[in-house]
Order: C-alpha cells, then sequence, then structure tokens
C-alpha cells in the first residue's frame, strides 16, 4: 500500500508452470509486447519471469494473458502428459498467491472430444452451442491446493487390422482398432492376440466360442475395476485401454470364454481369465504384471460372493478381490488339473449338469453354473473335493448353512445311489441337488430308500421261490413320477409270488394212483412253468391265473380221482356184466337141438 512518501509497483512476477511446457507467450491487450523468459526447468514445474509492460502500482489491476504448450514428452502409455488428435490427458493448476485466494480454474476442450475429470473438482461439464465443452471450478480458496486431472478421447480416429489367428480347429475372427496416432498400441495388442488366442484355446481345451467377428478397440478406460478393459460380449467388442499392460490384453482375450456365457458369477469368469492369462503368459515369455497376492485370513477381505457388479465396490475391494478370485483359481485347477477343468468347462459350454445318470442320454440344464453349479461340476468331473476352497473365497456367511445342507444332503445320496446298485434314481432327485433344494431332494431320497426296502423284500420272495423278478417295478423306481406306482408293483408281484408259492405247497408231496387217475390228461406243472414265465415277463395277471390253475388242478386231483375211479369202475362192472350176458346167450344158443327135414319119399313103379 502506497504511504505519503513512497508508491508500490510490480514491473515483473513470477510464476510456476507445469514442467515441459513452451512456447510461452505474454501479453495484454492494448499494450507493448510483454516479455517472458524461463528461469528454472525443474523436474516437477518450470518457474517463469514475466516483464510487465507497464509498472503495476499498489491498488491498480492489469489483464494480461500467458500462452504456453504443453509439449507430450512420449514413453509408455501411463505417462502424465499426453496429447494426440485421439486422445490427451493432463494436469491442471490454479493460479495465485496465499495472500489473493478467489482465482478459478476454466478447461475448455474442441467439438469431438469426449472429456471427463479424473482428479479434482471442476463442476459439471457444460456444452455450448458450437460442441465446445467446458469445466469451471468454483472460486478457490486455496488456490495453491488446487489440482486436476483430465482425460479425453474423440472417437472415430481409428486404424485398423484384421487378424485370424487358429484357435483349435477353427479361428478367431478379430478387427483390432487402434487410434491413428497410436502405433505401438496396435503393433503390441495385435501381435499379442495373435499369438496369445491359440495358446488359450489348448490351455482352455475349447474351441474359439463366437461365430460372428470381434472387434477390439482402443479405448480410454471406463471402467473403475481392477483391469483397463471392458469385454462386451453382447456388442462383440472387447475395449482396451491406451495405458494396458500385456496382462489386462491376454486377461481381456482369456475373457472370450470366460464372459458370462459360460460361467454366470462375476468372480469366476475374473477369476478363470487371470488364471488363463497367466499360464498365456508363461508360455509366450511375456513379462505380465497380474493382481496381487490375496490373505485368505485377511478380515477385512470381502467374500467372493459378496464381490459385486463392475463399479459397484471401492478401488481396494475391487483389487483385493481381483486377487482373491485368482488365488482361488490356481487353488482350484491345482487340485482339478489341466484335463479336469477341461472336462468341466466342455460340460458347462454344452449345458450338461452335474449328478448325471449311470447310463442314458445327458441330462441338461439352463443357463450358465453359477457358484453353487460350478462347484458340483468340479467335484463331479474331477473327483476331489473343493468344498473348502468354496469356504474360504467364496462363500457369505449367510451361504454356510448350505454348504452344510449340501454336504448332508450328497452322503445321503451317495449312499441311497450305492443302495440302488445300478437302479437309475428318478431324475427328480438330481434335479433338486443342482438346484440346491436339498430338503426337497432328501424327501425324494426317502421315498426311494422305501422303495429299495420293497424291492429287497421281493428279491428275497422271488429267489426263495425260484422265480426271476421281471423289469416293471424298475422301470417304474426309474420314471419321474414318483414312487407310487413302484410300492404298488412291488405289492403287486408279492401277491404274484404268494400265488405261486400257494401252487407250490399244493403240489402233492407223493403220487397215489387216485391222483394218478386224478391228473389224468392235466398239466400242473406246465401250469406253474408258465406262471414262472409269465411273471418274469412282467405279466402278473397270466402269472396268477397259471398259479391258480395248477393249484386247483392238484386241489382237485384226489377227489377227480376217485371220481374218475368210480367211474371206471362202475364201467367195468358194466361191461363184465355185458360180457356175462353174451357168454350165456352164446351158450343157450349153442345147447338148442338140430332142425329136422320133412321133405316126402318118392316111390317108383
Amino acid at each position: 500500500k502506497d504511504s505519503k512518501t513512497r508508491r508500490y509497483y510490480f514491473d515483473e512476477a513470477f510464476l510456476d508452470v507445469m514442467a515441459g511446457s513452451s512456447g510461452f507467450k505474454l501479453s495484454r491487450a492494448g499494450s507493448g509486447p510483454a516479455r517472458v523468459r524461463v528461469v528454472k526447468r525443474a523436474k516437477t514445474h518450470t518457474l517463469l519471469r514475466l516483464r510487465l509492460t507497464n509498472r503495476l502500482y499498489s491498488g491498480r489491476t492489469a489483464r494480461y494473458r500467458l500462452r504456453f504448450d504443453l509439449d507430450d514428452p512420449g514413453g509408455v502409455a501411463t505417462r502424465d502428459l499426453r496429447v494426440g488428435d485421439s486422445f490427451v490427458s493432463f494436469p491442471v493448476w490454479a493460479y495465485a498467491t496465499d495472500g489473493t485466494p478467489g482465482s478459478s480454474v476454466s478447461v475448455v476442450f474442441p467439438k469431438g472430444y469426449q472429456a471427463r475429470v479424473e482428479v479434482g473438482d471442476l463442476g459439471t461439464p457444460v456444452i455450448d452451442d458450437e460442441g465446445r465443452t467446458t469445466f469451471r471450478s468454483a472460486k478457490l480458496a486455496k488456490p495453491l491446493d488446487f489440482f486436476a486431472y483430465l482425460r479425453a478421447d474423440r472417437r472415430g480416429a481409428f486404424r485398423e487390422e484384421r487378424i485370424r489367428p487358429a484357435v483349435g480347429d477353427g479361428r478367431a475372427d478379430l478387427t483390432v482398432r487402434a487410434w491413428v496416432d497410436d502405433g505401438p498400441w496396435a503393433e503390441r495388442v495385435t501381435g499379442l492376440l495373435g499369438r496369445a488366442l491359440p495358446v488359450l484355446g489348448r490351455e482352455i481345451g475349447l474351441a474359439w466360442p463366437h461365430d460372428t467377428p470381434f472387434t477390439v478397440e482402443e479405448s480410454v478406460s471406463r471402467s473403475s475395476g481392477g483391469y483397463a478393459g471392458l469385454f462386451d460380449p453382447g456388442e462383440g467388442r472387447v475395449e482396451i485401454a491406451y495405458y494396458a499392460n500385456d496382462f489386462v490384453v491376454l486377461h481381456e482375450a482369456a475373457h472370450g470364454w470366460f464372459n458370462g456365457a459360460l460361467l454366470a458369477d462375476r468372480w469366476a469368469n475374473e477369476a478363470f481369465a487371470s488364471y488363463y492369462a497367466g499360464l498365456a503368459a508363461a508360455d509366450l515369455g511375456v513379462v505380465a504384471a497380474g493382481p496381487g497376492s490375496a490373505n485368505a485370513t485377511d478380515p477385512a477381505r470381502i467374500p467372493l460372493n459378496a464381490w459385486g457388479r463392475l463399479g459397484s465396490e471401492p478401488q481396494s475391494a475391487e483389487d483385493d478381490a481381483y486377487a482373491a478370485s485368482l488365488a482361488l483359481a490356481r487353488s482350484t485347477a491345482g487340485r482339478a488339473g489341466p484335463a479336469g477343468l477341461s472336462a468341466v468347462w466342455a460340460a458347462a459350454q454344452d449345458r450338461i449338469g452335474p449328478y448325471q445318470p449311470p447310463d442314458g442320454s445327458p441330462e441338461r440344464v439352463v443357463g450358465a453354473p453359477d457358484w453353487r453349479a460350478l462347484l458340483d461340476l468340479l467335484e463331479d468331473r474331477t473327483g476331489q473335493n473343493f468344498d473348502d476352497l468354496w469356504r474360504t473365497w467364496v462363500a457369505r456367511p449367510s451361504d454356510l448353512p448350505l454348504l452344510d445342507a449340501r454336504a448332508a444332503a450328497r452322503a445321503r445320496y451317495a449312499a441311497v445311489m450305492a443302495e440302488a446298485d445300478g437302479w437309475r434314481l428318478p431324475r427328480a432327485v438330481r434335479d433338486a441337488l443342482r438346484a440346491w433344494r436339498f430338503e426337497d431332494a432328501t424327501t425324494v431320497l426317502d421315498a426311494a430308500q422305501n422303495a429299495l426296502r420293497d424291492r429287497r423284500t421281493l428279491d428275497a420272495a422271488a429267489s426263495a421261490a425260484g422265480l426271476t423278478v421281471p423289469a416293471t417295478m424298475r422301470m417304474a423306481f426309474e420314471d419321474d413320477d414318483g414312487f407310487d406306482d413302484t410300492v404298488q408293483e412291488a405289492r403287486a408281484e408279492l401277491d404274484t409270488i404268494a400265488r405261486y408259492e400257494a401252487a407250490l405247497a399244493a403240489r402233492p408231496p407223493e403220487t397215489t394212483p387216485l391222483l394218478t387217475l386224478g391228473l389224468w390228461d392235466e398239466t400242473p406243472e406246465s401250469d406253474l412253468a408258465a406262471a414262472r414265465d409269465a411273471f418274469g415277463k412282467g405279466d402278473l395277471a397270466a402269472s396268477i391265473e397259471a398259479s391258480n390253475a395248477a393249484a386247483g388242478t392238484w386241489g382237485d386231483a384226489a377227489a377227480l380221482g376217485q371220481s374218475r375211479a368210480l367211474r371206471i369202475g362202475l364201467l367195468v362192472l358194466a361191461a363184465l356184466l355185458a360180457l356175462g350176458l353174451l357168454v350165456v346167450a352164446i351158450r343157450h344158443r349153442r345147447r338148442r337141438p338140430s332142425p329136422v327135414s320133412l321133405d316126402p319119399i318118392a316111390s317108383g313103379d
């Protein structure tokens, strides 16, 4: 502030701007040229000396404009300052002194750029009539503390290259779209994808699962997740950030298989995309840094089943979940083995569920396996146990009772399967197990065990009677309409056996003349044979009829023999009487005298 004897003024000022700046120009409207020169260049800033055109006295203001360029230094894709036709990223500072707060910051992007603020507060963007996007801060109480970082990309400026790498017996069809001014990204990503996809197909054990072409596009990552990539199978597009490292490229390539179509849960797709990306990196000799290590006992770690959709978790939780999912995938792969995992992926792709019957056509399911079906498939296809891994890494506290119920139901299922001894349990129990409806599964298993007890009773009765059990009860057991018909069939067969045994009991212990006479022209043994044959074929009515016939024949044989003997005796007596009469008649006839001739005697002369 001026005094009575002194006047204060500025004829120069010093200002720090961002490191790497150049092309400085200082001007003031309506005045002569102002001068600016670099006083010092440091790693973090550049110090400028501004020579004012006129003295700036106390209490006065003057408006100067300083123009300068932010020069892209080149180098790594993740550098802070990047300037190109397709993409720009740069930091923003505010200018003032601690004693003169109240300045503000504005950033204007030309039409065609899609911009966003990565760090800092620049308010809501405004788009003017000419399509320019402007970000503007409020007045800053502490300008020297202000910092912002912005990114902007302009879509449409791409160069394309089509690649068709061999994957198994087929080929993947990809178009790689890189920014026209980013040749290094195009060369690196195109080459890596061409080499990696055949390796991934071999390791995963599946062909490339897409019939339509895919586009791999360089982008600014709009993902808040752990990787600078986005796989959208519905759009047939993969976005890989300009700064993505080789592991991210391999990870997104593996998402060609693990993308929601093969497995349902996000954690499972991320887990095995990371796992196979690591295998491909090792096979190709690529140094690729993936997620960090995970601690299973970390109290801050969230269960993988609690990992939300992309962008719903804090970055620290995202990072931990990616690391945990990879740790689980590695443990799972170590236990399952490469062939075991490939068998699981093949079943998942073909929608073949766990708990398949021992014979017949495979039972298919609807939809990709979730965490429950994946656990079932892993144990079904590899013969290994993964319950402990799911309890450690996947399950929420609310999921643990389900795993307990699963263990009990599976043990019960195994016991009933052994008891069935080759008989196929109905699909209802397998569907209930696949859906983790363990109470329903137990209800069906209880009914199955009751039916199997009837089977054992029936087998014992048939064996004792020398009969062959028909297939009818087995068919009733294996059908999908419950066990009522099985129980009814068992009862009917037991009744038929009882009829057969009654027929056997009716068989006389010894043969007498009267029995022989009563069984004349009768075939009870043939009836028994017919009963056995009909029973073995499942024709219970015919078997009962034949058994009843045999029993009736033997039961009536004595009376019939006596009746026949009486009739025969009467016939013999009648025959003897007739014979006696005939003999008498013959004798009487022989005793009669011979007749005398009465012819006249002739005389002669």
